[in-house]
C-alpha cells in the first residue's frame, strides 16, 4: 500500500539514487530540524549559522552543483531535498534555497575562478551563509527600477543603497548585491565585514519566522573591481539565479502540503465525535480526497519538471507554471487541513496553521502569483503586460 501522502505513487517514478538522497534528506530533517522547529517559530529567533553549518555537514547546501565541495546531484534529487526541508518549516528550505540556489548558484555561474574558489567551498560546508541582494523596499516585482547604485572609483567600486526582505540577510558572512551602474545592472560579492555593510533583522512577522528576514543598508562601501561577477550583465543575472530558486520552491511547496496531508489524515483518523472518528464522515473524507489529489498533481507536476530541466529543455514560463500552481495548492490544503483540526488546528500543537502562514509569504516571493501569471500570459500570447 502506498504512504497515504502518495495515492498516485509518484515514488515509482524515482530513481533508487533520487529516492537515497531523499531519504537522507528527510532523516536529517526529521532528527535535526523537527524537534526545534516549533520553538523557533514561538520565538522567531532561528540559530541559522548553527543549521547552516548542519546543513553543510549533510551535503545540502549547494547540492545541485558541480565542484567546489558541492555534491553536484541532479535537478529532481534537489528538489526532493527541497520537500523535505519545506516539510518542516518553508524558512528552513528558504535558507537551504538562499544559500544555495541563490548566492551559491550566482558565484558559480557568473564569478570568476578566484571568487569561486574563495567562497564556494566554504558555502558548501556551511562555514559561510550567503544572501542574495535584489528586492528593494520600494522595488519588488521590478526590479529592473531599483536605486542601489555601484559608481566606479579608480579600480574600485563605491556601492550605496537598500535591499528589503533579504534571507539570512543580517547573519551572512556574503552578499551578492545587485545594483545599478554606468553600465546597466550588474552583481557584486559583497563580503559583510566590509565597512559601510549593516543588516537589520526584520521583527514582528506573522509568517516565515522560523527564518532570518533582514533590511541591508550600503553606505559608501568601498569595494575592489575584482568584488564584480564578471559573467552577469543586465537582469539575466538576477533572473537566471530566481530561476534555480524557484524551480526548488515547486518541489519544497509540496513538502508543506504534505506535513498538512498527514497531520489532517492523523487527526481525522483518531479525533472522535458522534461517537465514531471524524474520518468516517462524507464530508471529511471529500476533503481528503481533494487535498491528497491536489498534492498528488503538484508532485507529478514538479518531477516533470525536474526531468525537463535534467533534459535541458525546462523553460522560464514552465518554472513560473509551477510555481503558481503548487504554491496555490499547498496554501488551499493547509487552509483546508486546518478546518479539518477545527478549534485545534490553530494551535502550535500541530504544523498546519504555521504552514499556512509560511506559504502566504512563498505565494509572494521570487515572484508574485501575479508576476507568474503574466510570465505565462507572455508565453502564450507573445505580448508582454509587463510594463
Amino acid at each position: 500500500m502506498n504512504a497515504p501522502h502518495d495515492l498516485l505513487d509518484v515514488d515509482h517514478l524515482l530513481t533508487d539514487e533520487e529516492r537515497a538522497i531523499r531519504d537522507t534528506a528527510r532523516r536529517f530533517a526529521q532528527d535535526k530540524l523537527a524537534p526545534h522547529v516549533a520553538e523557533w517559530a514561538e520565538t522567531g529567533e532561528l540559530p541559522a549559522r548553527d543549521i547552516a553549518k548542519q546543513m553543510g555537514g549533510a551535503g545540502l547546501l549547494g547540492m545541485h552543483l558541480e565542484g567546489y565541495g558541492c555534491a553536484g546531484v541532479g535537478p529532481t534529487a534537489y528538489g526532493l531535498a527541497s520537500i523535505e526541508l519545506e516539510a518542516i518549516d518553508s524558512g528552513l528550505r528558504s535558507l537551504f534555497s538562499v544559500q544555495g540556489s541563490l548566492a551559491m548558484y550566482s558565484i558559480h555561474a557568473y564569478g570568476s575562478e578566484d571568487q569561486k574558489q574563495q567562497w564556494l567551498p566554504g558555502m558548501a560546508a556551511g562555514d559561510y551563509v550567503g544572501a542574495f541582494g535584489l528586492t528593494e523596499p520600494d522595488h519588488g516585482s521590478n526590479p529592473n527600477g531599483m536605486r542601489t547604485r555601484a559608481k566606479r572609483d579608480g579600480d574600485d567600486w563605491v556601492l550605496n543603497g537598500a535591499k528589503m526582505w533579504i534571507t539570512n540577510g543580517s547573519v551572512a558572512d556574503v552578499v551578492v548585491v545587485w545594483a545599478q551602474t554606468d553600465d546597466g545592472i550588474r552583481g557584486f560579492v559583497v563580503p559583510t565585514d566590509t565597512p559601510g555593510f549593516s543588516g537589520r533583522a526584520i521583527k514582528h512577522k506573522m509568517s516565515m519566522r522560523a527564518s532570518v528576514t533582514s533590511e541591508l543598508t550600503f553606505e559608501d562601501m568601498r569595494l575592489p573591481g575584482s568584488a564584480l561577477l564578471p559573467g552577469a550583465e543586465g537582469l539575466r543575472g538576477p533572473l537566471g539565479a530566481l530561476n534555480e530558486a524557484r524551480f526548488g520552491i515547486v518541489f519544497g511547496t509540496t513538502g508543506a502540503a504534505r506535513s498538512c496531508l498527514e497531520t489532517a489524515i492523523d487527526y481525522a483518523t483518531t479525533r472522535t465525535q458522534f461517537d465514531k472518528p471524524i474520518g468516517a464522515f462524507q464530508l471529511t473524507q471529500g476533503k481528503l480526497a481533494d487535498m491528497s489529489v491536489a498534492h498528488g498533481t503538484a508532485l507529478l507536476l514538479s518531477v516533470h519538471l525536474g526531468r525537463l530541466k535534467e533534459a535541458g529543455l525546462l523553460k522560464p514560463a514552465q518554472v513560473s507554471a509551477g510555481k503558481l500552481n503548487n504554491t496555490r495548492v499547498a496554501l488551499e490544503i493547509a487552509r483546508t487541513a486546518r478546518t479539518i483540526l477545527g478549534a485545534n488546528g490553530i494551535s502550535g500543537e500541530y504544523s498546519v496553521m504555521r504552514h499556512a502562514n509560511n506559504l502566504e509569504s512563498v505565494l509572494t516571493y521570487e515572484g508574485t502569483a501575479e508576476i507568474h501569471q503574466l510570465t505565462i500570459g507572455r508565453e502564450l500570447t507573445g505580448l508582454s503586460a509587463f510594463a
